[in-house]
């Protein structure tokens, strides 16, 4: 068995409060999704706007793998502006329970029937795909349901889907309801889970389990309210846990989970399922001497299956091999004398509360050794020019000690931090190919002289670092941070 996905994250997933994309955005979004292997993209909803009919048009016209689909409700008006875009497909949403179709449209249910099979007919007579989806249909009535997916199968209809509006079901009703509506409608039925009960994920996979044959999900989980189903999180389960095939390509998720994340300006949280940084992080001694013998004594799956990566976490609950393990993971070499001051250290920063970054273990070697650990690339020199009506540009020197050379390099930005940073990047992609992850700046103080602190998060292959830099200079601080998280991906 193989279920379809469809991703509504440019349509279900912009409408999470404070995003808003621009037409090239989403083209871009749609790109990377399209890459991951999804059957359907929900490109947006054409009736929206001017801007979001031209970033619909500008997918379509990408030729991507994935069907193109645009949200529609049951109004030639939409059908029609969906039309203009030249979409495969529409997701023709109709309201079903009775609170809805009281309050909303203040209609009888004869008349959203009607109306339903009409709008049905009319996009079939377009040539459109039509999947009829039943808005809030977990607290409709299930005999209406029936009826109006089977009136919508007379119309034309190819797909039905069944819509948990407002995140109230739970995985025992999913599998008796999506049972009981496959057993009596001869169309291939979606499910479309929100989260507000936190359930969005079991609930999606228990209507697959009953006979769901295709799940709406947005990567990340965002969505309106709680959010969406999670599109990481659905495809591994099902995978995983159900034995249940989808074309997603998994090693791709933790990738596109960042892209979208950085385009939305929507941080992942730290234990996020699959996708997250501690998704698959390790600090009690136990767990870490478990993974160093079999990683599958702590870890369901390995990191690499999801594109994500193994990290080990130092602090009062890591253990002396934990210890050990990271440093060979860092090709440190430490005498046992010399771990064992490591290890202290560690333990007495951690009974304060303190993180160990990779950063603060660094220094903390450099101290016990009594040598520096010497940086393979130093900046010599940053010259950044910005102004009124001028675009920022920034040119930088470094010491590439590896080779004994210099790396000279000159890059724009959209502000002299972005233009500093963008040289560097420049001046190393020869040596190696760092990504910068994420960035955040906060002012420590009220002044205008206030200290600000940076924090970056770098990249390279399965190996991430984080740094943090403080300095009145923010251009300083976020060179001087993205400088030494290169030196540690490069020891």
């Amino acid at each position: 068995m193989k279920v379809k996905i469809l991703d509504t994250t440019l349509r279900d997933g912009e409408q999470t409060p404070g995003v808003s994309l621009t037409p090239y955005e989403k083209l871009e979004i749609a790109k990377k999704i399209d890459e991951l292997g999804v059957d359907i993209i929900e490109a947006g909803s054409a009736i929206t706007s001017k801007g979001e009919r031209e970033a619909i048009k500008m997918i379509v016209k990408e030729n991507l793998n994935a069907e193109i689909c645009s949200f529609v409700r049951a109004l030639k008006v939409d059908i029609d502006a969906a039309l203009e875009c030249e979409v495969d497909s529409v997701h023709l949403v109709v309201p079903s329970s009775p609170i809805h179709i009281k309050y909303k449209l203040k209609k009888s249910e004869d008349e959203v029937l009607k109306t339903a099979t009409d709008a049905v007919e009319y996009a079939k007579d377009h040539g459109l795909i039509v999947e009829l989806s039943a808005e809030d249909a977990t607290r409709a009535k299930e005999e209406f349901l029936i009826e109006l997916f089977n009136r919508g199968k007379e119309a034309g209809a190819d797909r039905c889907c069944i819509c948990d509006t407002v995140g109230v079901l739970t995985p025992q009703k999913a599998e008796r309801l999506f049972k009981n509506i496959s057993e009596k409608v001869d169309l291939p039925i979606a499910v479309h889970c929100h989260n507000d009960f936190g359930m969005a994920t079991a609930n999606t996979c228990s209507a697959i389990f009953a006979g769901a044959v295709e799940a709406h999900v947005t990567v990340n989980g965002i969505g309106e309210r709680a959010g969406n189903a999670a599109l990481e999180e659905v495809v591994t389960a099902l995978k995983f846990l159900y034995n249940i095939d989808t074309n997603v390509k998994l090693e791709k998720l933790y990738e596109v989970s960042r892209f979208v994340a950085k385009m939305m300006k929507l941080p992942v949280p730290f234990n996020k399922a699959i996708v997250g940084d501690n998704a698959f992080a390790h600090e009690a001694g136990i767990h870490v001497d478990g993974l160093i013998k079999n990683t599958e004594t702590y870890e369901p799956i390995k990191p690499e299956m999801v594109g994500n990566r193994r990290r080990i976490i130092l602090g009062k609950h890591s253990g002396r091999k934990a210890l050990k393990y990271k440093l060979d993971l860092m090709n440190i070499e430490v005498s046992e004398e010399e771990l064992n001051k490591i290890y202290e250290k560690i333990k007495e920063l951690g009974d304060l509360g303190k993180y160990i970054s990779d950063t603060d273990l660094l220094a903390i070697v450099r101290e016990v050794k009594g040598s520096g650990i010497e940086e393979k690339i130093k900046l010599d020199e940053l010259t950044v020019v910005s102004g009124n009506k001028i675009t920022p540009i920034a040119s930088v020197r470094l010491h590439y000690r590896g080779e004994n050379r210099h790396l000279i390099e000159t890059a724009y930005g959209v502000g002299p931090v972005d233009a500093a940073i963008n040289a560097v990047r420049k001046a190393i992609s020869g040596v190696a190919d760092i990504k910068l992850e994420e960035y955040s700046v906060k002012s420590i103080g009220s002044g205008t002289d206030a200290i600000v602190e940076v924090k970056v998060k770098l990249r390279r292959g399965s190996e991430v670092v984080e740094v943090v830099k403080s300095d009145a200079d923010i251009i300083k601080a976020s060179v001087n941070a993205v400088m030494e998280g290169i030196n540690l991906l490069l020891l």
